[in-house]
């Protein structure tokens, strides 16, 4: 392994000695500590897992691995968030955070990570072509990605108007994501571009290259597995000792550590101009977390002791209809396939809202401008409704990208539309 590629991974591997230690001693430290602890290793264990699982797209090629590469990014927001759907179970307690940390981890997805990554982007092509650039056009295969993600949103509409996640509709969802993964495995391929550490280990020769991709996964995973329960925990106490909303620690600071890396990763793609595979890796996400994330909890509740349906509190009710408000507008804003600049911008300030006005009525108040601007997009992109719905029950969707490695900026290829 060669130093530029030993140091980065070297770095992470010790950042979660101290949590292991910890868990295989038997020790409990105090909330504060514990929490630092436990949440370095976590984001440390991620950084592991997304570089291991972009270099894995040199043997799993297309966009299955984009679509897995989105599950194992936000791998550690999904065990998290299922600790705390199991814990529930047997724990009443609990049951106000089972779904706060999927609510919360949604809407950072969508609210800041979608237009923090297309305005770098926007800026990266700017500077290149020489002049301003005031959309990302999308390429055709984004459509298939788009309608699964359509479909799950008016799925999911129905845990707010009925304030229950039951087994049912979760078996449902999860059904759902396993057709998307099917369907990605049958779209075209491309070559993949790596960057940083992922492409050091994806220029390894194919045995060593497998070998360590593998043991980066299961080592990373086995970190994050470990380090949940007490990273939970250690939140909520602390919260509890500082004073603070503890439902607002699990529905903002838990996010903001187990995405941190698929961030990360994504903002680098879009420096390095291949604006393509970062908002394709975002928008995966976000398909993912209303299917396989949704569709878990009430498993992961009735596994913990719970019944067959995870009732949402008031507040539950009021995040999720926020949260799926907010789901609609982006996906209606994309059905031409375009992310404009006022759409980044108007996603990134709403979800800045949220912060300065606090509250029940600011909640709902969000929620109908999210719808009403919502279906004003969808007034505007009507014709492409249905071919969006329907673009995942197609036999053969198109690739995500016509040429390997394609920059989704280009001007020249791609009409951006400029200044």
């Amino acid at each position: 392994m060669s130093p530029t590629l030993a140091r980065p991974v070297a770095l992470c591997a010790i950042l979660t000695i101290p949590a292991l230690f910890l868990r295989l001693s038997g020790a409990h430290p105090a909330a504060a500590p514990g929490l630092l602890v436990f949440g370095a290793a976590i984001v440390a264990a991620s950084f592991l897992l997304a570089w291991a699982a972009e270099a894995a797209r040199v043997d799993i090629s297309g966009p299955l691995a984009i679509a897995i590469l989105a599950v194992i990014a936000v791998l550690p927001e999904y065990v998290v968030d299922l600790y705390f759907a199991f814990t529930a179970g047997h724990n009443p307690g609990y049951e106000q955070y089972a779904a706060a940390n999927m609510t919360g981890s949604n809407r950072l997805l969508l609210g800041l990570g979608w237009p923090v990554v297309v305005l770098i982007a926007l800026w990266v092509t700017s500077r290149k072509s020489g002049h301003g650039v005031r959309e990302l056009v999308l390429d055709s295969g984004y459509r298939n990605e788009l309608g699964f993600l359509l479909i799950a949103s008016i799925v999911a509409l129905v845990i707010p108007l009925s304030g229950q996640i039951n087994l049912i509709l979760g078996f449902a969802l999860l059904g759902l994501f396993v057709f998307y993964l099917w369907k990605a495995s049958r779209a075209g391929t491309s070559e993949p571009e790596l960057v940083g550490p992922a492409a050091r280990i994806g220029a390894l020769p194919a045995r060593g290259r497998r070998l360590l991709v593998a043991g980066l996964l299961v080592f990373a995973a086995a970190v994050i597995v470990v380090s949940a329960e007490p990273f939970a925990n250690s939140l909520i106490t602390t919260g509890t000792q500082l004073g603070i909303d503890r439902f607002l620690l699990v529905q903002w600071v838990a996010p903001l550590a187990s995405e941190a890396p698929e961030f990360i990763v994504a903002i680098v793609f879009a420096v390095h101009g291949k604006g393509a595979d970062a908002i394709g890796m975002l928008i995966s996400s976000k398909v993912n977390q209303w299917t396989l994330l949704v569709g878990s909890l009430p498993i992961a509740y009735l596994a913990g002791g719970g019944g067959t349906a995870l009732v949402l509190d008031a507040r539950q009710h009021e995040e999720f209809l926020l949260t799926a408000a907010q789901t609609l507008l982006g996906v209606a804003a994309l059905l031409s396939l375009r992310f404009p600049r006022w759409l980044a911008l108007t996603l990134l300030g709403l979800f800045a809202v949220q912060y300065a006005i606090p509250g029940q009525l600011a909640r709902y108040v969000l929620c109908a401008v999210y719808a009403g601007i919502a279906v004003a997009a969808l007034v505007r992109n009507r014709r492409h409704i249905l071919p969006t719905l329907t673009a995942p029950f197609r036999r053969t969707p198109s690739p995500a990208g016509s040429e390997p490695g394609q920059n989704a900026l280009d001007p020249e290829k791609h009409g951006v539309l400029t200044h």
